[in-house]
């Protein structure tokens, strides 16, 4: 369990250790020039090895730490805390510390090629963005909790590929579809990944899917595909279309007793109007002359 630490401001022990060589140094030079004058330095000189340890001691004792930066303490193996504030500070030099960084970091993905749910192979990738919220957990739950954020990721991304068909092409009643899923499937990665990667500390704090398309080898195959579909959906709204504007011709030209028109005539006049609305390309209009019957 993670245990945040408040140390001492380091400004005080700096001042001291200060202080402590400088009275080192003065020591040593006294003892040095009582040998000259013949006189016993050795006290002097003894002191002043002990000035000099203690000045090593108080040194190796400062920790800075930079803005969203963390270090883990432990004291001959057993975890004494963690220290989040950052700048000047003083513990106990026997400590062992690991540096921590608390910063966002960005995980671009590799592009996987993986089947969906369908078992078409497709290529998908995604960003990730994530940082240490527990340094206890990332420090000494997981072994090194960086490549451990890559490789579960990388997982998780599998995972929901095989979850989710590529579109509803295959499958049309699929709530949910990696291509038009958009904010539902980012908020499911997201939400897998922090499950994935709460052992390690790890706060997930966005994941977007940033590539996501057919493999090579089915992409020409499926473009085909979508385009047909595509092309049927469109012709099916022509015709609708060209199917009420046909009965409201004929509608208006009933009501307002225009012209009046037999079965046959009908027939002939829904025809051209079908192919004239249906077509493709503009059709060659042929004036007919004569009358009706001729």
């Amino acid at each position: 369990m993670e245990k945040i630490l408040r140390p001492m401001s380091g400004f005080l022990a700096l001042i001291i250790s200060l202080a402590v060589l400088a009275a080192a140094v003065w020591l040593f030079v006294t003892g040095i020039q009582s040998f000259d004058r013949g006189e016993n330095g050795g006290v002097q000189i003894t002191f002043a090895i002990i000035g000099f340890i203690a000045f090593v001691f108080f040194i190796k004792g400062l920790m800075i730490i930079q803005p969203n930066h963390s270090r883990v303490l432990t004291f001959f193996g057993k975890y004494v805390g963690s220290v989040k504030d950052n700048g000047l500070f003083f513990v106990n030099p026997l400590y062992g510390t690991q540096k921590i960084s608390l910063r966002s970091e960005n995980l671009q993905g590799q592009t996987l090629k993986v089947n969906d749910k369908m078992g078409n192979p497709i290529e998908i990738g995604a960003v990730i963005v994530w940082k240490v919220g527990d340094t206890y957990k990332a420090a000494f739950e997981v072994e090194r909790y960086i490549e451990y954020v890559k490789t579960q990721s990388e997982a998780a991304v599998r995972h929901l590929a095989n979850s989710f068909p590529y579109d509803n092409l295959e499958d049309e009643h699929a709530d949910i579809t990696l291509r038009n899923g958009a904010d539902k499937v980012n908020e499911i990665l997201e939400q897998e990944l922090s499950d994935r990667l709460n052992r390690a500390g790890i706060i997930v704090q966005e994941a977007r899917i940033a590539h996501l398309a057919y493999a090579s080898e089915i992409a020409s195959a499926m473009l085909q595909r979508q385009q047909a579909t595509a092309i049927v959906a469109a012709r099916i709204k022509i015709v609708e279309g060209a199917v009420g504007m046909v009965d409201l011709a004929l509608k208006k030209l009933s009501s307002e007793k225009i012209v009046e028109l037999d079965d046959e005539k009908k027939a002939a006049m829904v025809s051209n109007l079908m192919v004239v609305l249906c077509a493709e390309k503009a059709p060659t209009p042929i004036l007919n002359t004569g009358t009706l019957y001729q």
